[in-house]
């Protein structure tokens, strides 16, 4: 996948987490793929807009595309919610993509706006935290606030959070398949149609 600049369609990103889905998501107890559906039903069951609910399924694919994904062994921010993007972009909107790319500094926002936010990191966030960069500065959180879709992205990054625990129940991969076609810019073309 590494030669893969971006995706072609639904079916390639589905292909992408049957391949690779079942890597473990950095030091924590799940997989990439428990972790994805862990974070979209918990979009689904706070209601979110079906974007969102994508941006939450989506949100780490970045991790998948790359060959080295995240690990507390190594010091090195792979970038994952840049790769995300670049891999998506012409295949969804930007209510998708923006909250995908904003997570990571929702983190860092939410470092500097609740202060028990930090408390609550696992070890591998709060590794890959300082690899970001660490919290936003008051500046920077003001500005990051500000931008569109970063009340979705911290809505994101709160089920990012919680999207870690062995054992969840959640819909499966391809139950989520009608909402990426219908939010998707252009559906595959259907064979006889």
């Amino acid at each position: 996948m590494s030669g893969c600049a971006t995706a072609r369609d639904v079916s390639a990103i589905l292909e992408l987490y049957a391949s690779r889905g079942a890597r473990w998501y950095g030091s924590e107890a799940v997989s990439q793929l428990e972790h994805a559906l862990q974070c979209a039903a918990l979009a689904l069951e706070e209601g979110a807009s079906e974007p969102l609910v994508a941006a939450a399924l989506l949100h780490d694919l970045g991790h998948l595309v790359t060959e080295v994904p995240h690990s507390l062994e190594r010091d090195l921010d792979d970038a994952h919610e840049r790769v995300a993007v670049a891999f998506l972009r012409g295949l969804f909107p930007e209510a998708v993509l923006e909250p995908i790319r904003l997570h990571v500094d929702a983190k860092r926002f939410l470092c500097r706006a609740d202060r028990r936010y930090l408390e609550r990191l696992s070890s591998a966030s709060r590794h890959s935290l300082e690899l970001q960069g660490g919290p936003l500065s008051p500046l920077e959180a003001e500005r990051f606030i500000a931008r569109p879709y970063a009340l979705d992205a911290v809505r994101l990054r709160r089920w990012d959070d919680r999207a870690k625990e062995p054992g969840t129940r959640t819909p499966a991969l391809a139950d989520f398949e009608p909402l990426l076609r219908r939010v998707s810019l252009h559906e595959p073309a259907v064979e006889g149609a």
